[in-house]
């Protein structure tokens, strides 16, 4: 490390924790820059200077505001843990940025409670203090360029940049050829975060280990009374999905290694031996091979040869090995190749019965659960849950289950407006609650009577309106942290946020006049970040809903910008993304 190293680092040790006048364009590009070199170095192999440069991360003023940000500004920012604490204000964030220190910090016990499971089973989750989860996300931030250097090509659960999508679409590289393997080995890891091995971490991931040391051992509260963790990484820590990514990470380099593979395209890997490939999202993964046999009596103990070395265990009762002609499920969507005439085959993914019944199923309960609501309010309640499972499928061959769950909602629906108009004929109730827009009849539609006097036409949207359209895989080779890989990314995401905005002109073109950038922060807007329109001129004030009046920004910069009226100063660069004043009070 030379003294030049540390300029950028040594500055921000000097710098005002006052949370309304932090430069966070200036935070981001400081903590981009070390958390490249950091990977820069793992690549190289010099791990010395990957600790050298992971200390400086951890100790900058800026990685340490970004990581109160995270924990103060996201959904769960008013969930205290055992001490009751939340941040709220701009005064108790700036003492918690100073407060992030290595010396004398001992976390705190972890507050469990339970959440429901697909199946009904209760899920434990653990949350930990706001101090703890900030210490967390700081050393994240330092451990994830490490994670996503060395981590499994093919593993997309809890990765940056990749998603669901990703990992259906490398299984259809790997299995919709006609000389693929036709047998696939499900496996399912009993109790992943509950089993994990904490002497295996310790010894192999590399961080701050007395840290580690002290998350992995603080134990819960339940009912009052502490208990003990001796195993297992928690779930609700905001570190603990990488560190599970990173103990499962090396099943691929080892089936590589007794199998053999080379590098395709950057987009998937080939085996030259048995077809075996792996697709992994979170503890959730399948194995192909050519036969039943490999895959059963090799690749199987294999697999639980190495899970055992980090105290984990394969469900006997999920691990099974299938033929795609009988198909399987994978993160809520059907897999099955089907005999099309004497000889020839035709891989379909669809949307998993089991997942369409618990929608379906879901929507009743919502609906009845809203016997007496206003209709608008039944609209608003549904319309997100219809459009979020929609899109997730929309990836798949969904159009037919798209048009059968249109059919149950509707059905749904009727019996919601019978039951409220008992003494009402079904034309009477018919006129009432559905209406004909266009072409389109029987759509549950009403007219809401807005504040400022005006009237909005709301309608439910159905599933088959959104559009069947193919997922571009990411490149399994491709790393957010490497900067030859920058342009790639910012194409991907400029593509993503134009499906996203597809048929809403106005948010497109506010998107692409701020070059897809936060005029606060100068970060991309993505679909992954989310946003928020602001009136640059408000309401109250004159201001129009015109997009010459509009910008948009992420999420947490608009509470930010509004809870200090918007006393901040756009960063040098962003004056002319928008003509927002920024620099205005109300």
């Amino acid at each position: 490390m030379t003294a030049s190293d540390n300029i950028g680092v040594d500055a921000a040790f000097t710098r005002s924790a006052n949370w309304l006048a932090i430069d966070w364009k200036a935070c981001y590009h400081e903590v981009r820059k070390l958390q490249g070199r950091i990977a820069k170095a793992v690549r190289e192999g010099s791990w010395r200077k990957v600790k050298a440069l992971q200390w400086l991360l951890t100790h900058a003023f800026s990685a340490k505001a970004l990581a109160v940000r995270r924990v103060t500004e996201n959904q769960g920012r008013n969930t205290p843990g055992v001490d009751g604490v939340t941040w709220s204000t701009p005064e108790e964030k700036s003492k918690a940025i100073d407060s992030l220190k290595r010396r004398g910090y001992q976390p705190k016990p972890l507050k469990r409670v339970y959440i429901p499971k697909s199946n009904g089973k209760p899920r434990p989750l653990n949350i930990p203090v706001k101090k703890d989860l900030a210490m967390q996300a700081l050393h994240k931030l330092a451990l994830e360029p490490i994670a996503e250097t060395t981590g499994d090509q093919n593993s997309y659960g809890f990765r940056l940049e990749r998603c669901t999508a990703d990992a259906i679409g490398h299984l259809f590289l790997t299995v919709s050829q006609k000389t693929a393997a036709p047998w696939v080995l499900e496996g399912d890891i009993q109790a992943c975060f509950d089993e994990i091995s904490h002497e295996w971490m310790l010894q192999n991931i590399c961080t701050d280990k007395r840290l580690l040391a002290q998350w992995l051992k603080a134990g819960y509260v339940e009912k009052n009374t502490l208990f003990p963790t001796t195993q297992g990484c928690p779930q609700g820590g905001i570190l603990s999905p990488v560190l599970a990514n990173m103990v499962l990470d090396g099943l691929e380099n080892l089936l590589g290694i007794f199998y053999g593979s080379e590098t395709l395209d950057g987009n998937h890997r080939r085996a030259t031996k048995n077809q075996i490939y792996l697709t992994r999202y979170a503890d959730d993964f399948v194995i192909t091979g050519r036969t039943r046999e490999v895959l059963q009596e090799e690749v199987k103990p294999l697999v639980r040869e190495f899970l055992a070395e980090r105290g984990l265990r394969l469900s006997e009762e999920k691990t099974r090995v299938t033929h795609l002609s009988e198909g399987f499920d994978f993160l809520g969507q059907n897999i099955r190749k089907y005999r099309m005439g004497t000889a020839n085959e035709k891989l379909l993914i669809t949307p998993a019965k089991k997942n369409v019944k618990a929608f379906i199923n879901d929507i009743r309960d919502t609906i009845r659960g809203l016997k007496t609501a206003k209709q608008e309010t039944l609209i608003h309640i549904l319309n997100p849950k219809i459009t979020g499972w929609a899109n997730y499928h929309r990836h798949v061959v969904a159009a037919r289950t798209f048009e059968k769950v249109d059919y149950h909602i509707w059905n749904a629906l009727w019996k919601w407006a019978r039951r409220r108009h008992p003494k009402k004929n079904k034309h009477w109730i018919a006129d009432r609650y559905f209406h004909q827009e266009g072409n389109r009849k029987w759509v549950f539609s009403c007219v809401q009577q807005q504040d400022d006097g005006s009237r909005k036409h709301l309608h439910l949207w159905r599933a088959s309106d959104v559009k069947i359209q193919r997922h571009v895989k990411i490149l399994s080779v491709a790393n957010p942290f490497d900067t030859s890989y920058e342009e790639y990314f910012e194409n991907r995401d400029a593509i993503k946020m134009a499906n996203r905005l597809t048929g809403r002109r106005q948010l497109l073109t506010i998107w692409q006049r701020q070059a897809g950038l936060c005029p606060v922060c100068c970060e991309r807007i993505t679909a992954e970040t989310g946003w928020n329109l602001h009136h640059i001129v408000q309401k109250v004030d004159g201001g129009s809903d015109g997009s010459s009046n509009l910008c948009l920004l992420h999420p947490v910069c608009h509470r930010q910008g509004h809870s200090s009226g918007f006393k901040f100063v756009l960063p040098v660069g962003c004056e002319n993304l928008t003509s927002c004043d920024s620099s205005r009070v109300p």
